[in-house]
């Protein structure tokens, strides 16, 4: 189910784990990558494609959610504002949710943008750990700084899980750790 407005959730019944990051960076492929499901969540090669919180139940025991991009997307200021907005609101007041996973695309790695997003999960207290995408698109040694890196970033973060999954969606590269630390994450 999609949710365009923050009266629009399911209600809290659930553990939940929420995809954030910049436009285009992987969200929906690595849902679909998860589940082992091509379709379920929408990919587009289109930045800003979701525009509203999508929730997928797996197996009646918990949600995924797929958030709105930032950054930059094919639409007008207003409409970005509000599906964005959206995806904020979700994160600051749901009380089922386990842990946000932030994605950054493993080619570029922490950009400024990304910055604002892990000072807003510091703020509202919410669980995060990063998720680097499109891992299969570099060397073992190329992922290996970049995850060395990220480390370092979020070192001194008070809501930072520290620990970084590198992923792929296409190759299925780091799926089986996701899916345990997700688990872990709403057992815990």
């Amino acid at each position: 189910m999609g949710a365009v407005t923050i009266d629009g959730l399911p209600p809290p019944d659930l553990p939940e784990v929420a995809f954030a990051g910049r436009s285009n960076v992987g969200k929906s492929s690595l849902i679909n990558g998860l589940t082992n499901r091509k379709g379920l969540a929408r990919a587009s090669n289109a930045p800003g494609r979701t525009r509203e919180v999508n929730f997928f139940v797996l197996d009646g025991r918990l949600r995924l959610v797929d958030l709105p991009g930032y950054g930059f997307a094919r639409a007008s200021r207003g409409e970005v504002k509000k599906f964005q907005n959206l995806g904020r609101d979700y994160l600051r007041g749901r009380v089922n949710l386990k842990r946000a996973y932030l994605l950054i695309d493993a080619r570029h790695g922490l950009k400024e943008v990304d910055g604002e997003a892990l000072s807003a999960f510091d703020t509202a207290a919410v669980s995060y750990q990063i998720v680097l995408t499109k891992a299969d698109k570099l060397k073992a040694s190329e992922v290996e700084a970049v995850t060395q890196r990220t480390l370092a970033a979020i070192a001194k973060r008070p809501a930072a899980f520290p620990r970084v999954i590198a992923t792929s969606a296409e190759k299925g590269l780091g799926m089986a750790e996701l899916r345990a630390e997700i688990l872990a994450a709403c057992e815990a």
